[in-house]
């Protein structure tokens, strides 16, 4: 134990030891267990030479990530913003995807750098009762994420089977099997099968795109923020809840711990490599994710908007006013269509971050199957209880409020991120720059005083 009361973590694996001196691993109070979740720990190998052989090998950690920022809490906050405010809030998708860019390469680089995903660097570093807060707060982000995929998934199969929503909510339940089933197939395939349910969505969104004709020059001029965002309590409601959406708390605790089933070089040279690569995986995978949130905002601008709809809150609603005002029905069947492929799509991921966040802060490794229906039920009773109580008209609100709570959670990920990534003896060589860090506590800064201004707006 050292003087300052750290105890000093296992020596390091072969190869590593060049660039951790005794003063880094006395940076955390113990050692950790592997990163990765399961056996995939260093399972996909990196090829020697090549830049595109290696970047696809490296590529597939930013796509799983991209589906958080995709997912059906997105659609609510993006429809509801679009109808209501046109384009003004375009400039905050693009402003939280470029947030969520920065957090997310803080991510990787701690994962990367210290061998330690974000849940068990909070574990290592902090005293039981805070690490236990921590991994509280983490759960209700999880449950809050979940309860937007239950309902989108339910949302989007009564849209296309009739299927009534409540039961849509409580067969949700059994998609648990299917995320089991893949993963038993091996990572690159779980990976391969969210990269083209990507593809697909976005597919599905260029053509609802050039449907809806949208006004470039109106389009142009919601890219630049606007005051009036501020100044209109409604408007902050969303623009909250579009950040709450797009920058998730548990994908900073899963692309940490995803960027190491990767078999890179253990030294400086193949982690700096490793970094590189990740990095440029993880801002394409995030431009395309940026696509698909602003054209849904956009669909909604040129379409609802325009019209003089400026109170579409519900997906069901968007689904069929998307018929008249674009004609023939295939408009509104794609716009479903993309809907179930992004609940399922953030129901593979979301599964991995519950499992890395338990086993990272708690050390405990539930079976996945106990561990999904946890969450999933979690997530289904408070949805299929205000849907008994409130109707389906309440599926709106109830998904921005969603995205809500995921804002409200984010310092509590957002914060120990950027301390850890700052902090030289954990990181090492890989040290944030003081430019990357100073731009990290601008994005987390503003972010918390975003949600201080909701809160106070709400209570008074």
């Amino acid at each position: 134990m050292s003087c300052d009361g750290y105890i000093a973590t296992k020596p390091p694996a072969p190869g590593v030891g060049s660039n951790m001196t005794d003063r880094t691993m006395e940076a955390w109070r113990r050692s950790t267990r592997a990163a990765a979740p399961g056996d995939l720990q260093r399972s996909i190998a990196i090829p020697a030479h090549g830049f595109l052989r290696k970047l696809l090998a490296f590529g597939g950690p930013g796509y799983l990530i991209s589906v958080g920022y995709m997912d059906p809490g997105n659609w609510a906050t993006d429809l509801g913003g679009g109808s209501a405010y046109g384009y003004l809030l375009l400039s905050v998708v693009v402003l939280s995807s470029l947030m969520a860019m920065l957090l997310q390469t803080l991510s990787l680089r701690l994962g990367i750098a210290t061998g330690r995903d974000l849940a068990q660097a909070c574990r290592d570093a902090y005293p039981r009762p805070a690490a236990l807060a921590l991994w509280l707060f983490a759960e209700i982000g999880i449950v809050a994420c979940d309860l937007a995929e239950v309902v989108g998934t339910a949302i989007a199969l009564e849209l296309l089977f009739g299927l009534p929503l409540f039961w849509g909510v409580l067969l949700t339940a059994f998609d648990t099997l299917i995320v089991l089933a893949l993963q038993r197939f091996g990572f690159r395939l779980v990976e391969a099968i969210v990269i083209g349910l990507i593809m697909l969505i976005v597919i599905c969104f260029a053509y609802e795109i050039i449907a809806a004709k949208p006004n470039l020059g109106d389009l142009a001029a919601g890219l630049v923020p606007q005051s009036a965002i501020f100044r209109d309590s409604g408007a902050l409601f969303i623009a909250v809840g579009i950040i709450g959406a797009t920058v998730m708390p548990h994908n900073l605790y899963l692309h940490s711990s995803l960027v190491q089933t990767r078999q890179f070089v253990q030294d400086r040279g193949g982690r700096r490599e490793a970094i590189r690569f990740s990095t440029l995986d993880s801002c394409i995978a995030l431009t395309l994710a940026l696509l698909v949130n602003a054209a849904i905002l956009v669909l909604a601008a040129a379409t609802f908007h325009r019209s003089g709809l400026t109170q579409i809150t519900e997906i069901q609603d968007a689904y069929k006013l998307l018929t008249p005002l674009l004609g023939g029905s295939l408009a509104a069947i794609v716009f479903a269509i993309a809907l179930l492929l992004s609940g399922q799509n953030s129901t593979l991921t979301g599964t991995m971050a519950g499992q890395i966040v338990m086993l990272g802060f708690l050390d405990l490794k539930l079976a996945p199957w106990l561990r999904r229906l946890v969450t999933r039920l979690l997530a289904i009773a408070p949805a299929a209880a205000i849907i008994a109580v409130a109707g389906e008209a309440a599926t709106g609100q109830l998904l921005i409020a969603s995205q809500v709570v995921l804002s409200m959670q984010l310092p509590f990920a957002m914060v120990p991120l950027v301390l850890f990534t700052a902090d030289r003896r954990k990181m090492g060589s890989f040290v944030s720059p003081p430019w990357l860090t100073i731009l990290a506590w601008i994005v987390s800064l503003a972010i918390i005083a975003l949600n201080a201004k909701l809160l106070f707006d709400l209570l008074t």
